[in-house]
């Protein structure tokens, strides 16, 4: 086809993978050009990823080919590639007349800058680039002190947030009702996973249900690890499957507990974005001096789930398995990394982001800072949480800790790492010593 008869807007899929109630999406169906969708798998992304059975990887060629097939009963197809963005925007603009190019933002370090690099590039060609607010009901910027500070302590965030719910009109956007006006061509092919360089892992990919009734209990059983407590939302909200103001109404109607995990998401959105040093450095500067232990073994004992403490060892073996891990667990076992073992919490931070398959830059750092009390509203320093009281309180009878410790009861399970105590005054005194010597 002549280019010059090829006029089309594009839409950039990234972490929006539906075509329903999408704000990007909806406004580009809406221009009154053909709409191209796109979705690249960034090999700059892709490119750290060590080990290629990755779960992540595969959820999303899976969600991609979902939509392909919702696609085609429209006539229409996705353009999927691989490689740099910018190489590949390049190319699209030889191959068809862009108008314009529509997406939703993300807030994360590496996108902020990619999409700064992709914004210059098409303005260079006299191309509109157009982002819409999109995974968050408030950005950054939104929610802010009398002073336009941004909160740096939870609860006054979200007080000011849900202030701001009820008087805003935040709307759901019909974009399942335009899909006619994608563009007339099912003729693309999708790469395979293997051709990104990825292997086929033994995850399914299932639409996001929501389960009313789990929500409305939620307040008691998200923290029993043996039941199916947890929505399970995370990974649909990472990476788009779902519209974060469905999740808002389900949650205004049914559980204000509920409620307050997706604020929590947005309260950690908004401190990498207006702190973002806290990407690689603690939200408190004073925490930079702890001297961490750093014990290799011990590390490695606690990633393979062999610290001889069930709970923590149920909670990494969950991980190891399955890319998931009950969230009071997490809770547990990071607290057990950097105070038992006074490792690092930037060594545990990258472990579960190399596993977990809800992994979210913002959550991970953010859950990781409190849990060794260097974030901002983290746990103070010296709450140090007992793996046994844990276990006496979330897992009374082992279900969760059997499940997962198939060796409890035989002499190949480890001793204790670490006797509790004596692992309790140890990190009370390093991390005494550590603020003392931040003040010098």
């Amino acid at each position: 086809m002549n280019k010059k008869n090829n006029s089309v807007v594009v839409f950039w899929f990234r972490r929006d993978l539906r075509l329903e109630d999408n704000a990007g999406l909806y406004n580009a169906l809406q221009s009154g050009y053909p709409v191209l969708p796109l979705f690249i798998f960034d090999s700059e992304i892709l490119s750290q990823i060590e080990n290629k059975y990755d779960r992540r990887v595969d959820f999303i060629h899976q969600i991609l080919m979902h939509i392909l097939t919702q696609l085609k009963k429209h006539g229409s197809s996705m353009c999927v590639k691989f490689g740099k963005p910018t190489d590949i925007f390049n190319q699209l603009t030889k191959d068809y007349d862009v108008k314009s190019v529509y997406t939703n933002r993300d807030y994360e370090t590496y996108a902020l800058e990619r999409d700064k690099e992709i914004s210059l590039l098409l303005k260079a060609k006299n191309i509109e680039f157009l982002t819409f607010k999109d995974q968050v009901i408030f950005e950054y910027n939104e929610v802010l002190k009398s002073n336009d500070e941004p909160y740096t302590v939870f609860t006054p965030y979200s007080k000011t947030w849900k202030q701001k719910l009820s008087e805003s009109n935040y709307k759901n956007y019909q974009s399942e009702n335009e899909l006619k006006n994608f563009i007339q061509d099912d003729n693309k092919v999708v790469p395979t996973l293997g051709e990104i360089g990825f292997e086929k892992t033994d995850l399914v990919f299932r639409l996001p249900i929501i389960n009313t009734e789990l929500i409305k209990n939620y307040e008691n059983t998200r923290n029993t690890p043996s039941i199916e407590g947890s929505s399970k939302m995370s990974v649909h909200l990472r990476f788009g499957t779902i519209s974060i103001r469905k999740l808002v109404s389900y949650a205004l109607k049914n559980s204000e507990i509920w409620l307050n995990e997706l604020i929590w998401r947005e309260f950690f959105m908004t401190i990498l974005v207006q702190f973002p040093y806290v990407e690689n450095a603690p939200f408190k500067k004073q925490y930079d001096f702890i001297q961490w232990r750093n014990n290799e073994k011990e590390f490695t004992d606690w990633c393979e789930g062999k610290t001889g403490y069930p709970i923590v060892d149920a909670g990494m073996r969950q991980l190891n398995e399955t890319g998931w891990m009950h969230n009071r667990v997490r809770m547990i076992v990071a607290g057990f990394l950097t105070k038992h073992l006074l490792i690092d919490w930037r060594w545990g931070e990258a472990y579960f982001a190399q596993k977990l398959i809800d992994y979210d830059l913002s959550a991970n750092n953010g859950n990781w800072q409190w849990a060794a009390g260097c974030g901002c509203d983290a746990a103070p320093y010296f709450r140090i949480f007992n793996p046994a009281e844990q276990t006496k309180k979330f897992d009374t009878d082992l279900l969760y800790i059997r499940r997962w410790v198939k060796d409890l009861d035989s002499t190949d399970y480890p001793q204790p790492i670490v006797e509790h105590t004596f692992a309790r005054n140890r990190a009370l005194e390093v991390y005494q010593r550590g603020l003392m010597d931040s003040r010098f």
